[in-house]
């Protein structure tokens, strides 16, 4: 203003400035001495929250409020940064109906332990189709190359699959099983991290296992959870009968092809078929129901419209 001889309100309506902005005289910072012992103890105690430095300071003869001691603490920037977890996110993979064995395999891992308290792992595979266990593979731990040797072993004996489901574990995300996979031109379906209803095939094989072989067998070495974990699986693929393969053993169902899922198809429809009836006949009352539409499924009795 001087060298051009401008008064103060020509200079600042030439700048489009406020003269009180112009005349403003920063303050003295007051919380200095405050602010120095803040960052001190902070960088004594680098995990400590602004709550318990104001405490520390609190005990040192310190009046301060708590806000106060944040707000330091906040343009200090002394928070500890705090690492995000990295999230997997992946589409929405619902079951998808199947209709011929080796279409889809589904496989997950379970684990138990031995009477000496050691933990034990076993690998389940289950044809999606004709709900058929090739193979339980039982060690303390089972890596992707182990995974990859089972599935080599299962495709010699019954051919390979079209695709394979499994959900978000180390062994089958790791770069060893996906180009395993994609050199043998096998897809690869990843369900999504926290729905296990997405892949409930095999999570229902895996409650039978555990129910009916786990829970009920006392392991006393790996070699003999191997025996009885094998005798198990070779009763439930040729002699337990599966509800969803209308009672018959997965082996057995496998064996009839075809027909045998026509049949399932027929009884079910004839089951929905005589509830609707029987609805219409006022005969419906939930125990009633189900007895008559069972007998009118298995042809014994006839409903009259």
């Amino acid at each position: 203003m001087t060298e051009h001889r401008f008064s103060e309100r020509q200079a600042c309506k030439l700048l489009e400035m406020d003269r009180s902005s112009y005349r403003y005289e920063p303050k003295p910072d007051k919380n200095g001495p405050l602010r120095q012992e803040l960052v001190a103890l902070a960088k004594r105690h680098p995990r400590y929250g602004y709550r318990m430095l104001a405490s520390k300071l609190k005990d040192r003869g310190w009046v301060a409020n708590h806000k106060r001691i944040e707000r330091l603490y906040r343009q200090e920037h002394l928070m500890m940064r705090r690492l995000k977890r990295k999230r997997l996110t992946r589409v929405p993979q619902p079951m998808t109906d199947v209709d011929r064995a080796n279409q889809e395999w589904s496989m997950d891992f379970v684990a138990d332990g031995l009477a000496t308290g050691r933990a034990i792992r076993a690998l389940t595979v289950i044809d999606s189709y004709t709900r058929e266990s090739p193979a339980i593979e039982v060690d303390f731990s089972l890596t992707s190359r182990r995974v990859t040797r089972v599935l080599e072993w299962i495709i010699e004996q019954r051919g390979k699959p079209e695709r394979i489901r499994v959900d978000n574990g180390p062994e089958f995300t790791s770069r060893h099983f996906l180009s395993w996979c994609e050199q043998r031109g096998i897809g690869v379906i990843h369900i999504q991290p926290g729905r296990p209803m997405q892949n409930g095939r095999v999570e229902s094989f895996n409650g039978r296992f555990r129910h009916e072989c786990l829970n009920a067998n006392w392991f006393v070495t790996l070699q003999d959870a191997k025996v009885k974990i094998e005798e198990w699986r070779c009763e439930y693929n040729h002699e337990r009968p599966h509800s969803s393969l209308g009672y018959l053993a997965p082996a057995v169902f496998a064996a009839r092809g075809p027909f045998a899922a026509a049949m399932i198809d027929t009884a079910g429809a004839r089951r929905v078929q005589a509830q609707d009836e029987l609805a219409t006949l006022g005969l419906d009352t939930p125990p009633r129901r189900q007895r008559m539409a069972s007998m009118a499924a298995k042809g014994r009795i006839e409903v009259l419209c």
